[in-house]
């Protein structure tokens, strides 16, 4: 997508602080942290919201939790807990329309969340 924020990083047409990257899944640091340790998990397929998600993107998705939970334990806090969190909509508080999971950790993280 050509105005997809997460695409230009995807293909490096924006700086980004890249921390994985695969076939299928790039991660990297959040702009705007909102926790010591705050990594945007994204597919490689422009994919705009969970509602858009089909079953032939099932394996895609458990690549994405396979690579967090891996981030999670080499930024050393799987241990501690983390969150992953999936905004879906405007009304969830998705600001960007290509799915992203943000992996929060490092500090205690209060529920509800919002």
């Amino acid at each position: 997508m050509d105005n997809c924020i997460f695409c230009k990083v995807v293909n490096r047409s924006i700086p980004s602080k890249i921390i994985f990257e695969n076939e299928n899944i790039c991660a990297f640091e959040d702009l705007h942290p909102q926790a010591p340790t705050h990594i945007l998990v994204v597919p490689k397929k422009h994919i705009a919201t969970l509602n858009d998600v089909t079953t032939e993107d099932q394996a895609l998705l458990g690549e994405v939790i396979l690579a967090a939970s891996m981030i999670a334990k080499d930024r050393h806090i799987s241990s501690s807990g983390y969150r992953l969190v999936a905004n879906t909509m405007a009304g969830a508080g998705q600001s960007v329309f290509h799915i992203h999971f943000h992996l929060l950790g490092g500090r205690s993280l209060a529920w509800p969340p919002g």
